[in-house]
């Protein structure tokens, strides 16, 4: 299986913030979410991608091309959807098609009006009598319309109601359904990768924490549950981040570190959200 996004030793040092030493690669045909706290360096990391800031350092390759070197060539193949609508307001939904079209070799036109026959997106609307769920689908339907391989999307769920979520959920899975195209999908809701995503890459603080399979993630930690008592200086030590109860303890383990543990504990499997708010908690490691 060949990569659609490769990033190796990634660089970049502003003031007050460093990406340091970014790596992870994005297998052809998945869904990788990508996700951490506010500041952390997700969309940073994503501006380089599509080389709208320079780099300190590190390589970027895009369906096998240098993302600089070959930059031409990879943005007729790569898509973006924001958390915001770039288009002007006034513009009717069939008067996008006319301003976009021009710049990609392989757009689609009948692609174009069979998405919005799907999203039920009428062409005579004005942009600015969209709904945020309809600006989204009309940004998925200018993405997927000129043929691109890779669908990098920046907190698009953002603001959307649980249907129109859901809806935005299901075009993604259909999108990447041949097995040839991938999506990178930056987001703060968790519970949408629950469902879609096959990777992971946790960034934090500019550092990745993990990237790999979804699963495995999960599979990796454990949250523990405790009275009060049970909260020995040992296991103070060993947790990653800890919340105080009403009546003790809650916190987050290496699932290798469960064993030996008080009986009297109750050990759960983490969520994608419990993951990232133990580890901004605790010192990562």
């Amino acid at each position: 299986m060949s990569d659609a996004l490769e990033v190796r030793g990634l660089r970049k040092t502003y003031d007050d913030f460093t990406l340091n030493d970014v790596s992870f690669t994005l297998p052809e045909g998945s869904i990788m979410g990508f996700v951490g706290q506010n500041g952390a360096g997700k969309t940073t990391t994503i501006k380089l991608i599509f080389n709208m800031i320079g780099r300190d350092g590190g390589e970027i390759k895009v369906l096998g091309l240098d993302n600089l070197r070959d930059e031409l060539a990879i943005k007729q193949d790569l898509a973006a959807v924001f958390d915001e609508i770039f288009f002007v307001d006034t513009w009717r939904v069939a008067e996008v098609e006319k301003v976009v079209s021009g710049f990609y070799q392989n757009w689609d036109h009948s692609q174009y009006t069979g998405y919005l026959k799907q999203f039920e997106l009428a062409s005579n609307k004005k942009i600015s009598e969209l709904s945020r769920g309809m600006k989204m689908k009309l940004m998925l339907a200018v993405a997927m319309s000129h043929g691109a391989r890779l669908l990098i999307l920046d907190e698009p769920t953002s603001g959307l109601d649980p249907v129109a979520r859901d809806e935005l959920l299901d075009i993604l899975l259909d999108y990447i359904g041949d097995g040839v195209k991938s999506v990178f999908f930056s987001t703060h809701i968790t519970s949408d990768l629950d469902r879609i995503a096959d990777y992971i890459t946790l960034i934090d603080h500019g550092h990745i924490f993990y990237t790999g399979k979804k699963d495995e993630l999960l599979e990796h930690f454990s949250i523990v549950k405790g009275g009060k008592e049970d909260l020995s200086d040992e296991l103070r030590h060993k947790l990653i981040g800890q919340s105080a109860t009403r009546d003790g303890f809650i916190g987050m383990l290496p699932a290798s570190e469960v064993t030996g543990l008080a009986a009297d504990l109750t050990i759960e499997p983490p969520t994608i959200d419990e993951i990232l708010v133990y580890i901004s908690k605790g010192e990562a490691r």
